[in-house]
């Protein structure tokens, strides 16, 4: 077995890819992985805006799209749907083999809809399940203050999500809370919990990042010493609220009518400083009933030298302690939840824009004669 492989069938943990490009539909690398033990596939506004704008793939679609009279928008929507659906079918074996526990594949809102909950993500999202049609897609919907009540929303129309930009863990219990009540919801209108399903996007690198950069600034020794330590202790501790909550008398009720457990999701494990190991954000949080998201260098140093052993439940008390140690020294981390959350959402909608200037840019050359 390769080493994705092992992690679910000696762990239950499920490898999703974090990319998806047309070229890697066309030329079957997407099929490849999905052989070697991918389960799954992520994708957010970043990502295709690289794809889109790295190759030649989408130019003949675009110019028939936009010849044709579509917007540059509408265009960009089409390329992006269009992949979506081919990784869809692509997955849809695993998702029926699993019998619907994985096998997805998602798509994001559009960023700039990340603060207003029912003219835009509550709508966008609804759009998005009802044009594509799949049964093992998951639109994600950013875990923002006005997101929280759009994944209620979703949850309660029976409409699988994932919660993505995740930064704190103040903001996952508000995640969990959300989802269990849409799954009440649900319940109530008489709707089948067992077609429901979701997963929370907790981003992991990028929580180190930001919290090095503030204990650099700090200096002291007891600061500098936590350096590369809060993203894995956070996460262990997301883990045991998890396993706490899906455990608890609420969820129990739910799973009697076929309710699915929300699985923490692990993103942002590609390790963004050179000084740390290349597979820190998997070696650590593997664990039952999570999924880890991999870029394809973070899955090649993996399965060259990854270690595939349960590591989410171990050391929690020590995870505890390094958050203690990080307040202690002037570290707050709802303020960094906060940070990254508007930064991820900027940076989202950042590239979101720079895409559609890209191919305003083309449909331009398009127009003159």
């Amino acid at each position: 077995m390769t080493r994705l492989q092992q992690l679910f069938v000696e762990q239950g943990q499920s490898p999703w890819l974090d990319n998806l490009t047309r070229s890697s539909l066309r030329d079957d690398t997407l099929a490849r992985f999905v052989k070697e033990g991918i389960r799954g596939v992520t994708a957010n506004p970043t990502i295709f805006a690289r794809a889109i704008e790295g190759s030649d793939a989408y130019d003949e679609q675009f110019s028939r799209l936009i010849t044709a009279g579509a917007s540059v928008e509408a265009a960009y929507w089409d390329l992006v749907i269009d992949d979506v659906r081919d990784a869809l079918a692509i997955l849809r074996p695993t998702f029926d083999a699993s019998n619907g526990a994985d096998g997805f594949v998602s798509i994001e809102v559009a960023p700039e809809l990340a603060h207003d909950t029912e003219g835009t993500i509550i709508t966008a999202a609804r759009d998005l399940h009802t044009l594509i049609d799949h049964p093992n897609l998951l639109v994600k919907i950013p875990a923002t203050a006005e997101g929280i009540a759009a994944i209620r929303a979703m949850t309660a129309e029976g409409r699988s999500i994932n919660v993505t930009l995740i930064f704190s863990l103040s903001r996952y219990q508000e995640v969990i809370d959300a989802y269990l009540a849409g799954l009440e919801d649900h319940a109530r209108a008489g709707g089948n919990l067992a077609d429901v399903h979701s997963v929370a996007s907790f981003f992991v690198s990028r929580v180190d990042t930001e919290v090095d950069g503030r204990l650099d600034a700090i200096g002291t020794p007891e600061a500098l010493v936590l350096r590369g330590r809060a993203a894995v202790a956070q996460a262990k501790l997301a883990y045991q609220m998890f396993s706490e909550r899906f455990g608890d008398e609420r969820s129990s009720e739910l799973a009697t009518h076929g309710a699915h457990r929300q699985r923490p999701l692990w993103a942002s494990t590609s390790t963004k400083n050179p000084a740390y190991a290349d597979t820190l954000y998997v070696d650590n949080l593997i664990g039952s009933n999570t999924v880890n998201t991999l870029p394809e260098t973070t899955i090649a140093a993996f399965e060259d030298h990854g270690t595939v052993a349960r590591t989410i439940d171990l050391d929690v008390d020590d995870a505890a302690s390094v958050m203690a140690r990080l307040a202690d020294v002037g570290i707050d981390m709802e303020d960094v939840g906060v940070t990254l959350e508007d930064h991820g959402a900027a940076a989202f909608h950042d590239s979101f824009a720079h895409v559609l200037d890209t191919l305003n840019a083309k449909a331009r050359q398009l127009a003159t004669p």
